[in-house]
């Protein structure tokens, strides 16, 4: 019997190769992405993942499990912990100090994608919540083992890049899509829609989010 991963995976597999072959992730691969944006990249996504880890800190109280509210607990550490640490390396080395980044407002992509989690997060059943974490974590995973597989070892950006080609983040991505299939196993069929439209929605915001830190996106007002 097919799974809820595998399902979404195929639904959505058009989306994930426009973001594969865009020219953010592209560019990062040759190592020719721009430093600044990058650097705009890197600053968002550290107001995301602010974000993100309130939303995982939210499955973690919906979750059934014992087993399942230590996973996304600790998830939502790691988030704000164990990759911001990441972006902070990026920091020291760019001279982005703690009151610019403080200063500096989430752009449209990251506003949107943050507020879509959360308000998942609050407001929809705990299988849904998961198909909307999901992509964050499969995507990038898969994005990062593809960069992997054709960077140079001189790239600039091969912290980024060994982050999320690595096993250890391999491994909670398998735990959230492990976590994800369970959810959905006996799920109605009105849930299962639900799970599928949040996965595919979260989709398309992790192209959005990409797609603006190429374009270096700022409110035009």
């Amino acid at each position: 019997m097919s799974t809820f991963s595998a399902d979404a995976w195929a639904a959505n597999a058009t989306a994930y190769e426009t973001i594969r072959t865009m020219p953010f992730n592209a560019e990062l691969a040759a190592g020719t992405l721009s430093r600044a944006r990058f650097t705009h990249y890197i600053v968002q996504d550290a107001h995301y993942l602010t974000g993100f880890g309130r939303a995982l800190a939210l499955a973690a109280a919906k979750a059934p499990h014992p087993d399942r509210i230590v996973q996304f607990a600790r998830a939502a550490e790691t988030a704000i912990v164990v990759e911001r640490a990441l972006h902070g390396g990026f920091f020291r080395d760019y001279g982005i100090q703690p009151e610019t980044f403080a200063a500096t407002p989430l752009s449209p992509p990251c506003d949107h994608y943050v507020s879509y989690l959360l308000a998942t997060a609050y407001a929809e059943p705990y299988e849904v919540v998961l198909g909307a974490l999901l992509p964050c974590f499969w995507i990038y995973a898969e994005v990062g083992k593809d960069i992997f597989s054709r960077a140079g070892a001189d790239n600039p950006y091969r912290a980024w890049i060994d982050t999320y080609a690595g096993e250890e983040f391999g491994e909670a991505v398998a735990a959230m899509i492990a976590a994800t299939d369970e959810a959905a196993v006996d799920a109605s069929p009105k849930i299962l829609a639900r799970m599928h439209h949040a996965y595919a929605q979260a989709t398309r915001l992790e192209w959005l989010f990409w797609d603006g830190a190429y374009r270096e996106a700022v409110w035009p007002v």
